[in-house]
C-alpha cells in the first residue's frame, strides 16, 4: 500500500559571489551531476528547477540566497542522498561557496503524496521553524516527526 505522505524539504544558502563568478565555478560545474544523482536516487520524487535544470536562478529571498527544494518518499531516502556519496563529498567544500548562515537554513515537513510544494509554502515552513522551533509543522533531521497517519 503506498504511503499517504511524502517528505518535502527546503534548504537555503548564502552564496559568496554571483553564480558566474570564478569563486562559484566548481559548484556550478557540479550542479548537473549532483542533480542527476538526486533524480535517480532511491526515494526521490521531485525537485525545484528552472528551465536550465537547477534552481540557482530562482531567488525568493534576495540575490545572495539560493534555494533548493525537493520531495522524497521518506526521511531515510533523503538522508541517504544528502549525507552519503558524491553529494556529501561536494558539500564538504561548501565553505568555498557559501557564507555561514546565521539562522535556520533547512526545514522538513510532510505533504500529501503527489502534492508539489510551492516556494511560498516552503518559505513559510522555514520561517515557522526559525520562530517556533521543531514541530510537526516544520522540523529538521535533529528531531524528525513521524509521517501523519493514513485517513
Amino acid at each position: 500500500m503506498p504511503a499517504n505522505s511524502q517528505l518535502a524539504q527546503i534548504n537555503i544558502g548564502r552564496i559568496l559571489a554571483p553564480m558566474d563568478d570564478p569563486i562559484m565555478a566548481e559548484f556550478v560545474a557540479n550542479l548537473a551531476r549532483i542533480n542527476a544523482l538526486a533524480d535517480s536516487a532511491p526515494g526521490f520524487v521531485w525537485r525545484l528547477q528552472a528551465d536550465d535544470g537547477n534552481a540557482t536562478s530562482l531567488r525568493p529571498y534576495d540575490e545572495t540566497i539560493i534555494v533548493n527544494m525537493s520531495v522524497w518518499t521518506d526521511p531515510d531516502a533523503l538522508r541517504a542522498y544528502a549525507f552519503r556519496g558524491d553529494h556529501v563529498a561536494i558539500m564538504r567544500k561548501r565553505k568555498q561557496w557559501f557564507a555561514k548562515f546565521a539562522g535556520v537554513y533547512i526545514a522538513l515537513w510532510w505533504i500529501p503524496a503527489g502534492h508539489i510544494p510551492s516556494v511560498e509554502e516552503a518559505k513559510a515552513r522555514l520561517e515557522h521553524l526559525q520562530m517556533h522551533g521543531e514541530s510537526a509543522y516544520a522540523f529538521s533531521f535533529k528531531k524528525l516527526f513521524p509521517m501523519p497517519p493514513s485517513e
